[in-house]
């Protein structure tokens, strides 16, 4: 069974910077399309940032310019490296992985199979 599990997550003033971990098993990293989902309390879960493959990255646009995604194979590790954190980044921040998602450009909660158990971020001043 593939598990995701996330670490990193924390609270940090507007401004600052936080580094997301989402650790995997049983998932080699190559053959997976890997993403990062976000949800604030009372609002559905969003997508912010996706890799491929190939390496190749999506973001969402609240967040381009300021998060990056990455991931390091040796280590199966995916990362979010996350700066100039404004409040409303704040969430649960859940790792996820699907075989098909990038290959169909379907990059939507639905299409993705794995899921981590999530870690908080709080951007408060």
């Amino acid at each position: 069974e593939v598990q995701l599990v996330e670490s990193g997550g924390g609270s940090v003033q507007p401004g600052g910077s936080l580094r997301l971990s989402c650790e995997r098993s049983r998932v080699t990293t190559n053959n997976y399309c890997m993403g990062w989902f976000r949800q604030a309390p009372g609002k559905e879960r969003e997508g912010v940032a996706f890799i491929d493959t190939d390496g190749r990255t999506t973001y969402a646009d609240s967040v381009k310019g300021r998060f990056a995604i990455s991931k390091d194979n040796a280590k199966n590790t995916l990362i979010l490296q996350m700066t100039r954190l404004k409040v409303v980044d704040s969430g649960m921040y859940y790792c996820a992985a699907d075989v098909w998602a990038c290959l169909l450009g379907d990059l939507s909660e639905g299409r993705f199979q794995y899921w981590g158990q999530g870690t908080q971020v709080t951007v408060s001043s």
